[in-house]
């Protein structure tokens, strides 16, 4: 028996076949859990749960834009109703913007705590509740970034959220704690996406000097980030809570 069988996760931003979200999803649903994919753009979501279904995975997917309330909501209740119960939450949705503090205006400084730290805030409370009603814990896994345990030049507003990702982690892990609902983050170093060459755009040069200074001298590959998350989605790390797990090819050691 797969080590996740009867278990349900939602996974957000899991849209592109080439990104983390997608990843974990896949690798959640190797290990017997059925699966739950969300993205705002509803048609490419579509198409990776249908992926997922083709290679005999247990997956659906809903459109979720994890900055409206009203998204969450409708998210929850179709899994639930769905497949009765939830057990694991990845966020994994993210926005980045690469450009020096004093380019960046007050929208985008919006923008980017809408998704990457209102959208966490969001969908850990609606998990929280379920999981609370079901009373057999559960797993919150927050996708961060090594953005949020080191500073990165020209993405301060980035780095503030997902700084504000880990701690907020923590707390939540400390707070769920006695519901037996585990809370941790993944840091992922920089990671051969879409949305990692989307970013990159802006400035290749400092794209590439990023790349060129990872000690393991390449990017990672989105399974390599699922990897960790799937282990934490899954009764493996029973014991691990408020933890912060960094999957950077060595870059923050420096």
């Amino acid at each position: 028996m797969a080590k996740m069988t009867g278990k349900v996760a939602l996974i957000t931003g899991a849209a592109s076949m080439r990104g983390i979200g997608f990843a974990s999803a896949r690798r959640i649903a190797v290990d017997g859990a059925a699966v739950v994919l969300t993205d705002v753009d509803e048609t490419a979501v579509a198409d990776a749960a249908r992926a997922l279904r083709d290679d005999g995975a247990d997956a659906e997917s809903i459109k979720l834009d994890v900055s409206s309330e009203t998204d969450w909501s409708t998210a929850m209740d179709f899994a639930v109703k769905r497949f009765g119960r939830l057990d694991v939450l990845v966020n994994n949705a993210g926005k980045a913007l690469l450009r020096p503090l004093t380019d960046h205006s007050a929208e985008d400084f919006d923008s980017l705590v809408n998704v990457n730290l209102k959208g966490v805030f969001l969908g850990s409370r609606e998990a929280v509740k379920i999981m609370r009603r079901q009373g057999q814990g559960g797993s919150i896994i927050n996708v961060s970034s090594v953005g949020g345990m080191v500073g990165v030049n020209s993405m301060s507003l980035y780095s503030a959220t997902k700084g504000g990702v880990r701690l907020f982690s923590k707390a939540l892990a400390i707070e769920t704690a006695p519901d037996r609902i585990r809370c941790n983050s993944v840091h992922p170093g920089m990671t051969d996406t879409d949305f990692f060459h989307a970013t990159a755009t802006g400035d290749p040069a400092m794209s590439a000097a990023i790349a060129a200074a990872i000690p393991l001298g390449r990017l990672a590959a989105p399974d390599e980030i699922a990897h960790c998350i799937a282990f934490l989605a899954s009764d493996e790390a029973s014991y691990v809570t408020g933890a912060e797990f960094v999957v950077d090819g060595g870059y923050s050691a420096q």
